[in-house]
């Protein structure tokens, strides 16, 4: 039986030095561990992102690859990379999904937890 999934993990770092709080930029890094958990081998096509900030801003992102790769995974494969994100709040999170083909044209959805940008010690 075949299974078509990609686990996803996150790590994330707030950037003091290019964020500007008096003017309301809040910088964040965060490195992704995308991992073929599947049994078919399959490339990672699209993202979709979910933002949201402490102030209630929401923002919406799609678009092909991730920094510039589409990565092809045999099961047991990971691929790593590292992006960032500019808040105009101390704090908020991101989740979405990413958009899988599996090399028999499967399509399937590979879910991003939501995970926290949070400026350190400003959430307990």
């Amino acid at each position: 039986m075949k299974l078509y999934e990609f686990s996803v993990s996150v790590t994330t770092k707030y950037l003091g030095q290019q964020s500007n709080p008096s003017a309301l930029r809040y910088v964040f890094s965060y490195t992704i561990i995308i991992k073929n958990t599947g049994t078919v081998r399959a490339q990672l096509i699209a993202r979709h992102w979910f933002i949201k900030d402490a102030n209630g801003r929401e923002e919406q992102v799609r678009g092909l690859g991730v920094v510039g790769y589409q990565p092809v995974l045999e099961p047991g494969q990971q691929f790593e990379y590292t992006s960032g994100a500019v808040l105009q709040a101390p704090f908020g999170s991101m989740n979405g999904t990413y958009l899988c083909v599996a090399e028999d044209g499967e399509q399937f959805n590979a879910l991003i937890p939501e995970f926290i940008l949070s400026l350190p010690r400003t959430l307990h």
